[in-house]
């Protein structure tokens, strides 16, 4: 019909003509565009393609991991390393927290030692100096006690003499006693090894055998440490 209204129009002028063949000339190509798009669609169903599409993902994730996973043997062997040098490294820790400890218990001794040893230099320190003056404080008591009573009544520059030696003495025991320096005079004690000094035994009626009779020196502790042993004489059973 297109084509015969075309026909009929040919007498006619050409910008009459144009705009119906322009009209027949849309259609045709509209036509054939269709039937050219239908004759080349694909023929695959939705769930066809997405399931194509799922398994395809799949096998490419499955390859990736194969390809990154390292291989069992190797593994194996990689722990084994590691295990080794975790047993080496606990070893070696071992070791030192030992050897740590012993150091610190080391210098814990050394420290407690030295503490002890400055502790005794300041008690003991003078020791020997206290041995020297032992002398003459026994020189002292001897004197006083070598001094007659009866003289002293009848010479009075004697008993000042005498009473001179033994304020001189007291004051002596005086100083020894504020520097921890104390006298022994085990008279009727028992004796005791550690702080007696046994010259002689021999038997004393009235006396307990193994008990001290008689002190021919005394003896002198410095904070309880025994400078000299007191000299005694020590009743035995008859």
């Amino acid at each position: 019909m297109g084509l015969l209204h075309c026909t009929k129009l040919r007498h006619t002028s050409p910008r009459k003509m144009a705009a119906p063949c322009r009209t027949v000339l849309r259609s045709v190509t509209n036509f054939t565009s269709a039937a050219l798009f239908r004759s080349t669609k694909p023929r695959y169903s939705t769930r066809y393609l997405a399931t194509t599409a799922t398994e395809t993902s799949k096998t490419e994730d499955a390859e990736a991991d194969k390809s990154e996973t390292p291989a069992e043997g190797e593994m194996s062997q990689a722990d084994k390393k590691l295990t080794e040098e975790k047993a080496k490294l606990d070893k070696e820790l071992k070791e030192y927290k030992d050897k740590y400890v012993r150091a610190l218990a080391e210098t814990e001794n050394v420290r407690q030692r030295m503490k002890q040893q400055l502790a005794d230099a300041k008690l003991y320190g003078i020791q020997s100096f206290c041995k020297d003056l032992l002398e003459v404080a026994d020189v002292l008591q001897k004197a006083t006690e070598t001094v007659p009573a009866e003289e002293m009544k009848n010479n009075p520059t004697l008993k000042t003499l005498f009473e001179g030696l033994k304020m001189t003495e007291t004051q002596m025991q005086k100083v020894f006693s504020r520097n921890g320096l104390e006298m022994l005079n085990p008279v009727g004690e028992k004796f005791d090894p550690n702080f007696h000094e046994a010259l002689f035994m021999a038997p004393m009626e009235g006396k307990e055998p193994g008990t001290v009779a008689v002190v021919s020196k005394v003896g002198y502790t410095l904070h309880n440490r025994v400078v000299r042993p007191a000299l005694v004489g020590v009743v035995k059973a008859p």
